[in-house]
């Protein structure tokens, strides 16, 4: 799984981190940093009272034991 990281605070100085996460079969990590800047835009616009102070595309890690 990729992940596109934002990072974003409120003027009161909240901050949150929201996560979109896509198939890695359907998209690169080279594509999401790509297409990010687009992406980060569109979240932009439906969480208007947001300021965006970064964002990053990684991969998922997996939490847990091997068995």
């Amino acid at each position: 799984m990729i992940e596109l990281v934002i990072a974003a605070c409120l003027a009161t100085g909240e901050c949150k981190e929201s996560r979109l996460t896509y198939d890695a079969q359907e998209v690169s990590l080279m594509t999401c940093i790509v297409a990010g800047q687009t992406e980060v835009a569109r979240w932009k616009e439906n969480h208007p009272d947001w300021q965006i102070k970064r964002w990053h595309c990684g991969i998922v890690r997996q939490l847990g034991k091997a068995i």
